[in-house]
């Protein structure tokens, strides 16, 4: 990935780049972690997340909901829950891959982000209306994956969008490691629960065709 950044698009460039084919949007999509403090305009924040409520899901309940976060102090908070969870998780992962110059370099993408947070220009939160009790559920597992399966999908459209406008985005959870906390600064009642975030900018590098395993080893048919 080069490290000289384009010039930002205007606002009708990047909405005119959701004309881009499905099939390459979807083969070119990447976490982009390395972003640019420029604005991102609202219009195009807004649009993704008006096509991530296109989506499906569960029941057709739609009980989703976007905290869009542009305020200096809330990133702020954000990003030092962020730190926090990254002292443990990252030094523990460091350890575990070291020696893996691919997994390496996602680390030092991370480590970017991490130290760099409160200049991203927008974080999307994700969340969803309502506790993951559902009285007609068989067993918790069941009821986890039929929860956060109703937010998934709309998140994939919001990335999906970002990649086709030009815009850098990635999904995390560790600034949400202490749910109570991520309430607290977020304003959230005890009946929202925010689910993932995504930060969002205009992309030091670029985007390009991914890499990964061969349809033929991880497909199989009726059994394992």
């Amino acid at each position: 990935m080069s490290d000289t950044p384009k010039p930002a698009p205007t606002t009708d460039e990047a909405l005119a780049g959701l004309n881009m084919p499905l099939v390459d949007a979807m083969m070119t999509q990447r976490a982009i972690r390395r972003v640019l403090p420029d604005p991102v305009d609202d219009a195009i924040v807004t649009k993704c997340i008006e096509l991530a409520l296109r989506a499906p899901t569960g029941s057709n309940g739609q009980n989703w909901e976007f905290i869009v976060v542009k305020d200096q102090q809330v990133k702020d908070q954000l990003g030092k829950r962020y730190r926090q969870a990254w002292s443990l998780y990252g030094a523990l992962g460091k350890r575990v891959i070291a020696g893996d110059e691919s997994m390496e370099k996602i680390m030092r993408a991370v480590q970017w982000q991490v130290e760099h947070f409160s200049e991203i220009p927008v974080l999307v939160v994700p969340c969803l209306r309502g506790g993951m009790r559902l009285p007609y559920v068989p067993s918790p597992f069941v009821g986890e994956s039929s929860y956060f399966g109703s937010i998934y999908p709309s998140v994939q459209n919001l990335l999906l969008a970002a990649r086709a406008m030009g815009l850098g985005a990635s999904l995390i959870t560790l600034p949400l490691w202490s749910v109570t906390s991520a309430r607290k600064i977020l304003h959230l009642p005890l009946t929202v629960t925010p689910i993932c975030i995504v930060p969002m900018g205009w992309p030091r590098g670029r985007y390009g065709p991914t890499t990964r395993k061969p349809v033929e080893e991880v497909i199989h048919f009726d059994t394992y």
